[in-house]
């Protein structure tokens, strides 16, 4: 793979920073070029569009709908599924709209006879292959394929029905689920697996009636390179692919009299998840959330905005340190640029695809496993409680969540620090089970001790976010003053923004100030960071972080950064595989609107933005963390290791996968 291309010069956008992109033509910050234009007719409206551009795409510009199914705004197009199928003058067949380019001028029927019969009979097969009852799907309600039947008058099975299952159905490792019996082939997964994420775990295996969708070798997905992102689960327009349940298990602890029950609950699940009652995307509902989890049985309801911060302080540190390491004591022990971590869909990808560079990692847990390490040592033994009867749950966005909570790692407590991961979607279905409609709440703050967060904290939710928190504090940590002198309201505008990847660079001044006393026995001084540019990263969704790690294979600049934020999903947490479905880039930009709007908030309350600024944070250092950011008892609590995995699948792990008689093949 080439190494990417930054654009230059680049443009200032900020008073101290200067970003660099970097973009591709399906990425969210991809820029069309100019091309010329022509002439269309659809259904007697004239309209002009640039060479190349689809038929679905020219429809749209039009005003006139296409139904469709195998597309989504977030891929290429296949045209496999021929939902999409319009007249074209001078064609003697149907043609699919998504996958027809305009390159000279055309008239195109949208809607005829010919039309609407030709995609009901593509609908009714569907369903002929189409194994499951729709009321106990849990994607009835909110199913494509359940949609376009009721709008094609698709009230019996024209074609036959499946009266059994036929497929087999996998619980694909901790995360995701896959049941063939309701795949309708739109290769949506496989496109996501691809395109999107470059991990490409999914495939198309078998012809005819035997095609389904598989892995290589036919091996479960916790045995090849999958990541567990979920980002297929958030794309299939049917009920095939769906991650993993655990409410039974998590309602069981509820109403189990010996359990103490805690949950913590994320920024990004709290900005979508009113999506799952009707509300417009960007409609945050953090605090009637915290009535509804009290409602709902949980003793506790607690904000992991908190150890956001504390991730912070450790990462920060450890950002610091290794920066003395490198360009002071010339120690290259610990490498730069520095990797984020609390992406866990991120972390499996540089396992998988990129083990020589785990040096580079931070070994900061993330947010959601330093709050189980705490729930489990320091809070159960201040409130008198046996861990053994602590459960820990964590509201998150992503289904990578659920396989981060069973890494053999994450037992710091001598216990599973997280029991279980609850999923925006799973807590819309509890919170509707009991009875309760979550926009009309009212609302309540957080319990302490782990109440207490910054807007530093909530950003964490968005692309950029974890990178914007750690400059908040490290500046001024190092210069002495507040971040709001260099940058106005304290936005580090320059690491914001949906673009593929992106290079900030922030010149330190010449002052700067004295080393705190939080960190005093890391580092005598910050002369040697007198007047240095700061060069950090920032990519979201994992194809992207494919082509930074290439470019710094290669040299490149993304080499030359100190830091680098990396984040599984596009759009970062927001996006991630557990939230509301449907997604595309303008409903996770306007998540990201409320997350920033939150974090806003913040400052106008008269609440911390900054994460050093956290007095409970400073609390737990002055109670627990004795020894300071990245001592013995953070590194034991709050720190991890990491697996070197590789891509590898060798012969006799392949030979286990049994090929059943009459499996894909």
């Amino acid at each position: 793979m080439s190494a990417p291309t930054i654009p230059t010069p680049p443009a200032p956008t900020g008073p101290a920073g200067s970003v660099h992109t970097l973009a591709g033509p399906t990425g969210p910050g991809g820029l069309a070029s100019a091309s010329p234009t022509v002439p269309v007719t659809i259904d007697g409206r004239h309209i002009e569009v640039p060479r190349g551009t689809s038929i679905l795409d020219a429809a749209k510009q039009a005003g006139v709908r296409i139904p469709t199914l195998c597309h989504h705004p977030d891929l290429p197009d296949s045209g496999v599924c021929r939902v999409c199928v319009v007249e074209v003058s001078g064609q003697r067949l149907l043609q699919a709209s998504c996958a027809y380019p305009i390159t000279s001028p055309v008239d195109v029927k949208t809607h005829s006879p010919r039309i609407r019969q030709a995609r009901r009979d593509v609908i009714d097969l569907m369903l002929s292959e189409h194994y499951g009852e729709c009321r106990t799907c849990v994607r009835d309600g909110n199913c494509e394929l359940q949609d376009l039947a009721i709008e094609y008058g698709s009230d019996r099975y024209r074609f036959g029905e499946k009266t059994e299952p036929t497929r087999r159905l996998e619980k694909f490792g901790p995360s995701v689920v896959l049941e063939m019996d309701k795949c309708v082939l739109c290769t949506r997964c496989v496109r996501t697996c691809a395109e999107i994420q470059g991990v490409h775990a999914l495939t198309v295996v078998g012809r005819g009636d035997r095609t389904a969708i598989s892995t290589f070798a036919d091996l479960p997905l916790s045995e090849v390179v999958c990541i567990n992102c979920g980002q297929c689960i958030n794309r299939c327009p049917t009920g095939a692919l769906t991650a993993v349940d655990v409410t039974d298990e998590v309602w069981a602890a509820i109403e189990d009299p010996t359990k103490h029950v805690v949950i913590q609950t994320a920024p990004a699940p709290r900005a979508a998840i009113g999506e799952e009652f009707g509300l417009e995307p960007g409609t945050p509902l953090t605090w009637q959330m915290n009535t509804a989890l009290r409602e709902i049985g949980f003793d506790k309801v607690f904000d992991t905005n908190f150890t956001a911060d504390l991730t912070i302080i450790e990462e920060g540190t450890e950002l610091l340190l290794r920066l003395y390491k490198n360009l002071v004591l010339g120690d290259s022990s610990q490498p730069v640029p520095q990797f984020t971590s609390c992406s866990p869909g991120w972390v499996k990808f540089i396992e998988h695809s990129y083990p020589e560079y785990l040096p580079n990692m931070s070994t900061c847990k993330s947010p959601q496993q330093m709050f189980g390490a705490l729930i489990k040592t320091w809070y159960a033994a201040r409130n008198g409680l046996d861990p053994a009867n602590v459960v820990s749950v964590a509201l998150m966005p992503c289904v990578a969540k659920k396989f981060e909570a069973g890494r053999p790692e994450m037992t710091a407590s001598g216990h599973a620090d997280v029991d279980y991961v609850l999923t925006a979607r799973e807590l819309a279905t509890m919170t509707r089970q009991h009875g309760l409609s979550l926009p009309d709440m009212p609302p309540s703050d957080f319990d302490d001790p782990f109440g207490t967060a910054s807007g530093s904290g909530v950003i964490f939710g968005t692309t950029g976010g974890v990178m914007e928190a750690a400059l908040r504090t490290v500046l001024e940590l190092v210069t002495g003053q507040a971040v709001e002198n260099i940058f106005d309201h304290a936005d580090i505008t320059p690491v914001r923004g949906f673009d593929d990847a992106r290079i900030a660079e922030l010149t330190l001044p010449d002052v700067v100030g004295p080393v705190p006393p939080l960190l005093a026995h890391l580092v005598p001084n910050w002369d040697w960071l007198r007047g240095v540019t700061v060069k950090v990263g920032v990519a979201h969704g994992t194809a992207n972080a494919r082509k930074v790690m290439e470019d710094i294979k290669a040299g490149g600049p993304f080499s030359e950064c100190h830091f680098i934020e990396f984040m599984a999903c596009p759009g970062g947490c927001l996006g991630g595989g557990g939230q509301p479905i449907p997604t595309n880039l303008e409903i996770r930009k306007a998540r990201a609107r409320a997350i920033y709007a939150e974090d806003a908030a913040y400052g106008d309350q008269g609440r911390a933005r900054k994460s050093h600024e956290n007095p409970a944070v400073v609390r737990l250092y002055g109670e627990l963390l004795t020894d300071g950011p990245g001592g013995r008892i953070s590194h034991h609590l709050l720190h991890t290791h990491y697996t070197a995995r590789g891509t590898y699948i060798d012969a006799v792990g392949a030979a286990r996968a049994e090929i059943k008689e009459g499996a894909p093949c």
